[in-house]
């Protein structure tokens, strides 16, 4: 099965300008030895945890829980949904999945399978090299996410294994107080990926994620290279 599966990357490239999360540090990149001077080359590299295309430990929002090195290898190879609101979404930085979406998603699907990482494209993709439009006016967060109702749903109802979205965050801008974040998914143990992008490229079912993250020690987030195994 494998072996015929097209692989598709759903990871932005991490760089200096990638967009950030307003008043995080981007990337620093410095080279410290190289191939006509030294023989060979290297850099060092600084990352806040959550750059780029990344991942969210369950600690990110709850003390105590999972930190990244402590999530189990196999609950990072996931069934994929993918939700895509991106026709509905249109500009809409404010939208949100409603669970009236989901429901019609499976009415149009099928049942969506248990420890499935549910991932919901919003559109917002587009706009990943723009920190305006991608992101907001600075101290105006503007992006569309997962909805308070909907997400609730997916974890207890469905029993998500993790959310992703093609946004700077699981809850939308305007959520200031994170309520899927810290009430729903991260105290169920549910890990995030956000910045995702190509998730057009995905069905809405069929198709497998294999997430790889930096075991951290302690870790609340990591840089992720995402790919997907397209039947």
């Amino acid at each position: 099965m494998l072996g015929n599966a097209k692989v598709v990357d759903l990871t932005i490239p991490l760089g200096p300008d990638v967009v950030m999360w307003p008043g995080a540090p981007a990337p620093e990149v410095e080279t410290l030895v190289t191939v006509a001077h030294d023989g060979y080359f290297a850099r060092r590299v600084s990352f806040f945890e959550h750059s780029g295309t990344h991942f969210d430990a369950p600690c990110h929002f709850i003390e105590g829980k999972a930190t990244v090195d402590q999530i189990p290898a196999q609950s990072l190879v996931r069934p994929a949904v993918v939700i895509d609101i991106s026709a509905r979404v249109g500009s809409d930085a404010d939208a949100v999945l409603t669970l009236a979406e989901v429901q019609e998603f499976e009415v149009a699907h099928g049942r969506i399978p248990e420890g499935a990482a549910i991932l919901l494209r919003t559109g917002w993709e587009d706009f990943n090299s723009d920190s305006l439009r991608y992101a907001g006016e600075p101290g105006d967060l503007r992006f569309p996410g997962f909805g308070v109702e909907a997400a609730t749903f997916l974890v207890q109802h469905r029993k998500a294994g993790a959310l992703g979205t093609d946004t700077l965050g699981i809850d939308p801008g305007c959520a200031t107080d994170f309520p899927v974040h810290s009430q729903i998914s991260h105290p169920a143990g549910l890990w995030h990926l956000e910045n995702l992008q190509n998730l057009k490229a995905l069905p809405p079912l069929g198709a497998w994620i294999v997430v790889g993250v930096l075991p951290l020690i302690g870790g609340s987030g990591s840089p992720a290279r995402v790919l997907a195994l397209v039947p």
